[in-house]
């Protein structure tokens, strides 16, 4: 199972719960406290939504509404039972909201027919053109209408519940208020779930799909599996299982319609991607807005970032802050956040959040509540382990700065002189890269910021570093790596990771008092990483293959960070050709992948050039 299925079954549920359960209230305490009813709302082309609403007990005052649309089920089904947990966070569900859940068009108990990521229609002619804006605008003229209420509505929700989210704002419902699109996806083929940069992210789709897609049981209340997938090592489980058009059987995914065969049958960004790519319909957005994310969130990291930057670029004065805190996907809504792989951050960061941010926000916006004079942008930068606030992101003195890869392996920032610099590698598609250095049956979430000593010790991986540096320097901004690059082979991947290498004698506290002190001497901590399907170099909608041995630049966009590399540490730039399973095997050649037979499947030899003529950067965004 992905993370993103299991992030919305077991972290909104169970981490969450444990908060609740240790803490909190509890199921009992929302029994005491809150009346459940279900309502099937019809929309306006008569499809009609199953609703769970929670409304205070106490009749005594109005309440604003707080709604959550979601794919993944408004569980437990029947007034009589009671979720064990309300709203984004246990601060809220004190406040006294009426809580809305409602099952998304065409998943669980709703009717009509679901589509992943909704294309959103910015020209309505009629009452059948619906999409996640109308559906959502006619949930709440029904709410308004049906519910003891103060006029206010607010939105929020992670990963997909944040795609909804983010697509409630065009065009939103005059009550709308307050929406927090949190982790939302936002175009899956360029950065977010499905594919990065025209690379397939084969473990967590396969997971992901075979149980979130299948058939739907006759009540409406589940799904089987399209099938069960059992293995503990996921690199021998997908190497075995060989070229991905053995997935598009009987076997695995048998429904010809499934998204997975949805998403395979489109590997080039087409019209089915590019109708799906919500950010560009972000435009003259009226609620407040609060978008939030992860540094470590290893599948909507994009999504959050990028969701944020189309706001501000499409609706000027808009009312929109940004939060990016280090945690991985949802981690923010758990019961708590200390520490994450060998990062520990000296307290609780999610009380913080929680308490003096989310809540604010939705208090502040529906039910005029207190003050919210958070500052526009508000970062966890890690390395110094320290909040940051910014009046725009990226902040105005980050700086653009070129470093150059070297003779030797050494990075800095001086150009190339040499006219032969250049290093060379093998690329193996029987023999991939791993991705993790841990073995296990689902995706080490940890990988995002894991000890890259095990790639770099392979001859598939390529390493430059500084120098020690002299004084901290800070990264605040998107990074761009700039590569000249020839190969044997007519398609290639690159993958490009910036990496913290830390000096001799170090280290850090242990995750819990009283644990031994971690030994970081050397320790290769990845700081950011990204992948680009080498086809796509030039267009996402028009792959071109490699001339064999012609120097040609490639680009790889890697999402933004917030980061401090201390004096005394190296920066350190890895490349490598595939990163498996996370990113499906490249047959290094130029064709359909998912139509590859095992006989596609060849070595090329990658050249990276640093030299003279042909010099290759990355661009790190230091903050002056």
């Amino acid at each position: 199972m992905n993370k993103r299925l299991l992030l919305l079954f077991l972290l909104l549920s169970s981490c969450i719960c444990k908060a609740q359960n240790t803490a909190t209230p509890d199921t009992n305490w929302i029994r005491e406290n809150y009346i459940k009813t279900e309502q099937y709302i019809t929309m306006r082309d008569g499809v009609k939504l199953f609703t769970a609403i929670y409304s205070p007990k106490d009749s005594s005052q109005t309440y604003p509404i707080l709604m959550q649309r979601t794919p993944y089920s408004v569980r437990p089904y029947g007034v009589n039972k009671y979720r064990r947990s309300l709203g984004p966070n246990v601060y809220l569900m004190r406040e006294k909201y009426i809580f809305v859940y409602q099952d998304a068009r065409g998943r669980y108990k709703s009717e009509g027919n679901f589509r992943e990521m909704t294309p959103a229609i910015e020209k309505k002619l009629g009452n059948k053109d619906v999409d996640e804006s109308s559906d959502t605008y006619d949930t709440i003229e029904w709410l308004l209408k049906n519910t003891k209420n103060n006029g206010n509505v607010g939105q929020s929700g992670i990963s997909f519940p944040g795609f909804y989210s983010s697509a409630a704002l065009p065009d939103a419902h005059p009550a709308l208020k307050a929406v927090s699109p949190q982790a939302p996806m936002s175009d899956e083929f360029i950065g977010d779930d499905c594919y990065h940069n025209g690379a397939f992210f084969l473990m967590d789709n396969f997971g992901f799909y075979s149980g979130f897609d299948g058939p739907k049981s006759a009540d409406g209340e589940n799904y089987k599996p399209f099938f069960n997938a059992s293995y503990t090592d996921a690199y021998k489980y997908f190497l075995d299982f060989g070229p991905l058009k053995k997935a598009n059987t009987d076997a695995y995914f048998s429904d010809p319609n499934s998204i997975w065969r949805q998403t395979v049958a489109h590997p080039v960004y087409d019209e089915f991607w590019e109708s799906r790519n919500i950010k560009k319909h972000l435009k003259n957005i009226k609620p407040a807005v609060l978008v939030v994310g992860g540094w470590f969130d290893a599948e909507d990291l994009y999504g959050a970032l990028k969701t944020y930057a189309a706001i501000e670029k499409q609706t000027p004065g808009n009312n929109n802050r940004l939060v990016m805190g280090p945690w991985t996907h949802g981690g923010w809504a758990a019961a708590q956040w200390k520490s994450f792989a060998q990062y520990h951050f000296g307290g609780d960061l999610n009380k913080y959040f929680q308490e003096e941010i989310e809540t604010k926000f939705f208090n502040f916006y529906l039910k005029g509540k207190g003050s919210f004079d958070q500052p526009e942008v508000t970062v966890y930068e890690t390395g110094s382990n320290r909040w940051k606030n910014y009046d725009v992101w990226p902040p105005k003195n980050s700086q653009p700065t070129p470093y150059y890869f070297n003779l030797n392996g050494l990075l800095s920032i001086t150009k190339p002189a040499s006219k032969s610099g250049k290093t060379d590698y093998e690329s193996d598609p029987a023999n991939p890269v791993p991705y993790t250095s841990v073995a296990g049956s689902h995706r080490n979430n940890a990988y995002m910021a894991e000890d890259q000593r095990f790639a770099s010790e392979r001859p598939d991986v390529l390493s430059f570093q500084t120098d020690s540096l002299l004084a901290d320097v800070t990264l605040t901004g998107e990074i761009i790596a700039d590569l000249m690059v020839s190969t044997t082979g007519s398609d290639a991947d690159f993958i490009v990771k910036v990496i913290d290498v830390w000096p001799a004698n170090t280290s850090v506290p242990g995750a819990k008092e009283g644990d031994k002190a971690v030994d970081m001497s050397g320790y290769q901590q990845m700081v950011r990483a990204e992948v680009l399907r080498g086809k796509f170099r030039k267009s996402f909608s028009k792959p071109e293959p490699f001339t064999k041995d012609k120097v040609e630049k490639v680009t790889v966009k890697l999402n933004e960070t917030a980061h401090t590399f201390k004096k005394g540490h190296r920066i350190m730039v890895q490349i490598q050709s595939s990163w498996f399973p996370l990113v499906d095997r490249n047959p290094q050649k130029f064709m359909n992948i998912f139509e590859a037979s095992e006989s596609d499947f060849q070595k090329s030899k990658v050249t990276i050039h640093h030299n003279a003529q042909y010099s290759s950067s990355i661009t790190l965004p230091v903050l002056k």
